[in-house]
């Protein structure tokens, strides 16, 4: 590595004076560089300061399980774009000029993603009147051009009980060109409210961030905190984080593989997940009394244990729905006319999924073999070796696949977790943030790769955090899946995805 980047590990945090303040063509080339040498970038964020702004690049190396910063300071309001040789920033990119105000030239998609001011008073980089209202999802959309080439306009009020997106497909006959992907309806301005903090109620904001992932967010808080305080969580609290953390992927991958059959009109398999995703959530209430985990997490550990008796209901409520959901994925998988219908639908290749920055089952679907508990080990997975599961065709039939191979493995992991349950406390003293630092923490979320990073100011408070939920890469891929694709394969290769909305629009 080059000056330019300071190496760190996942969960740890060091003095904003060691990381390198560099000029502007030397952090565009580290960046560069890195990527091209098979870094991933996790975060990129600015930080408003009077006229300029802080940039900050945080990157992941899985050879090593290294993460690296680096840091540059825009001078004006233009900096040049990276995103035409390295896709991967595009949207961290967009998400900057729309929060600073800093308008990146060249930029060959150059819009706005949530549709709002930036955090910088008075600058805004989409150059419009102070007075006018930013009207979510007015903009100009990417058209094709030609003989009986149609618009498809869909959302962003969907039918049923299903969060809002807009979706617009420029297809000739069934076949889509092209599927452009506009959010922002959900936009709450989370990381706005957390500045200034740690507050009372901050962890209750980081449960719910993408509300499907309580254990996955809160966890990565919990280890930015105990980043910034030197706190060391206790073997028993981890156990109990990392068993909550694969009840949350198994409620999930479940409800998905349920879902998956219900777009395909296969009904036993999506009435069997439907009940059995409910069992799993059941489990998640036996350790906190939360069926989505909220409240079993905290800075230095948990707030509740688990009895050697709730240990033993964990593990036969886990036997029964092993059994239940081993038959009613094997209804699926034994079902001609449904593999014929998954197989080969909305591909994603290993090249463009490495282009995007895809994470979790997605990216894993297309033979990358990414996961933050293997490659970035935090907490109980410091200890154990969980095997990675991949595919190489990046269709719905392989992101199905990936889903039922995890949760294979994370009932394995839960089981040999409670047979053998550490003695001792599950929860250290909390102690007050160090100032002038930076901390990030990667987690394994459901969806996949979840980044927190967070930097304090003199007193230990939050100056900027940064959250970076899966969805933020993997929208995108989705948008890819449909190229060439027929229109009406766009339900099952959005609920094969199964993406966040509220998680994307922070």
């Amino acid at each position: 590595m080059t000056g330019s980047l300071r190496t760190m590990y996942n969960g740890s945090s060091l003095p904003l004076t060691d990381i390198p303040d560099v000029g502007s063509s030397e952090f565009a080339q580290s960046i560069l560089d890195a990527v091209d040498r098979g870094w991933r970038i996790v975060s990129y964020f600015g930080i408003p300061a009077g006229a300029d702004t802080s940039l900050i690049c945080v990157l992941a190396q899985r050879a090593e399980s290294l993460l690296a910063v680096t840091r540059t300071c825009a001078k004006n309001d233009h900096f040049p774009s990276l995103a035409s040789l390295c896709p991967q920033v595009q949207l961290f990119e967009r998400e900057i000029a729309e929060q600073c105000g800093l308008i990146f030239t060249d930029h060959p998609w150059f819009k706005p993603v949530r549709f709002h001011r930036p955090f910088a008073a008075g600058r805004d980089a989409w150059s419009r009147p102070a007075d006018e209202p930013l009207r979510v999802g007015v903009m100009n959309y990417f058209q094709v051009a030609g003989d009986e080439v149609h618009e498809v306009a869909v959302g962003p009020v969907h039918a049923g009980i299903i969060e809002p997106g807009h979706f617009r497909f420029q297809c000739h006959g069934e076949e889509v060109f092209h599927l452009e992907i506009s959010l922002g309806y959900q936009h709450r301005g989370i990381e706005a409210s957390l500045l200034g903090g740690p507050h009372p109620r901050t962890l209750q904001v980081m449960e719910s961030v993408a509300g499907d992932t309580t254990i996955g967010h809160g966890q990565a808080y919990c280890m930015v905190m105990e980043a910034l305080a030197g706190i060391k969580v206790p073997p028993r609290a981890e156990v109990l984080r990392g068993v909550a953390l694969e009840l949350e992927r198994l409620a999930n991958h479940t409800g998905d593989l349920g879902a998956i059959a219900g777009d395909v009109g296969y009904l036993p398999t999506a009435s069997f997940c439907g009940r059995i995703r409910g069992d799993f959530l059941n489990m998640t209430a036996v350790l906190c009394g939360s069926r989505f985990g909220r409240g079993l997490l905290t800075p230095g550990g948990t707030i509740f244990d688990l009895t050697r008796d709730h240990c033993d209901d964990l593990l036969k409520r886990l036997q029964d729905a092993r059994r239940d959901l081993t038959g009613a994925v094997e209804l699926l998988l034994n079902t001609p006319s449904v593999m014929a219908r998954l197989e080969g639908t909305g591909p994603v290749s290993q090249e463009s999924a490495v282009e995007l920055g895809l994470v979790g089952p997605a990216a894993r679907a297309c033979g990358i073999k990414q996961d933050v508990r293997n490659d970035y080990p935090f907490g109980i997975y410091r200890m154990t070796n969980l095997p990675v599961a991949t595919a190489f065709d990046g269709d719905v039939y392989s992101r199905t696949m990936i889903r039922w191979q995890e949760v294979q493995k994370s009932m394995d992991f839960i089981e040999e977790q409670l047979r053998q349950l550490p003695a001792g406390g599950h929860r250290a003293k909390t102690l007050p943030c160090a100032g002038q630092r930076l901390a990030v923490a990667l987690t394994e979320g459901w969806r996949g790769e979840i980044c927190h990073v967070a930097i304090t100011d003199d007193l230990g408070r939050f100056a900027r955090y940064k959250i970076v939920d899966p969805s933020f890469h993997n929208w995108q891929g989705l948008a890819m899946a449909l190229r060439g694709q027929q229109i009406s394969d766009f339900p099952l290769c959005n609920k094969s995805f199964n993406l966040s909305y509220c998680g994307f629009d922070l």
